[in-house]
């Protein structure tokens, strides 16, 4: 009966751990997005091509995102010169919060996108979001990278990449 109920349970966490997982993984090449900016253009996520990018889902309610934000701010403003570009959708239940966060934070960037918080988006869904913050790191062809980098891990992996341009 022990054997079986821990059976039962290493499935179980083993299920929702595949669950949680993002759909791409680093050396796949990132999907087309088409998403709806904050000033109502509508923007692809090949529009960045040539440009390291970093795809970016988190939210105003999310404590682990707001921490990150200042280091992802100070990244872009070190990189972007460089040709480094973040892309950001936040999953959200109110769009005044959001905005406010972005304005607060000082997301500088202009891409900047909002889904809905269930996770059932049309990005979320097609990058198999499940948690934020995530993060895809894109090459110049749209290539993945790096999934879920910590902000140190994008700067490092950015100073490396940039440096052998």
């Amino acid at each position: 009966m022990r054997i079986g109920l821990l059976l039962l349970a290493a499935v179980f966490v083993f299920a929702w751990y595949r669950y949680r997982q993002p759909r791409f993984r680093a050396g796949e090449q990132a999907p087309e997005l088409e998403i709806t900016l904050i000033d109502g253009r509508k923007a692809h996520l090949s529009d960045l091509r040539g440009h390291y990018t970093l795809l970016h889902f988190w939210g105003s309610w999310c404590g682990p995102c707001r921490a990150e934000n200042p280091q992802l701010v100070r990244i872009y403003r070190k990189y972007h010169p460089d040709g480094f570009e973040i892309f950001s959708v936040g999953i959200e239940q109110r769009e005044a919060a959001w905005r406010s966060a972005i304005e607060k934070d000082g997301l500088i960037w202009p891409y900047h996108a909002m889904e809905s918080r269930d996770f059932d988006g049309g990005a979320t869904s097609l990058f198999n979001v499940k948690s934020i913050p995530s993060t895809f790191l894109l090459n110049p062809e749209g290539d993945i990278i790096g999934v879920n980098l910590l902000p140190e891990q994008i700067e490092h992996l950015l100073a490396e990449k940039l440096a052998e341009r």
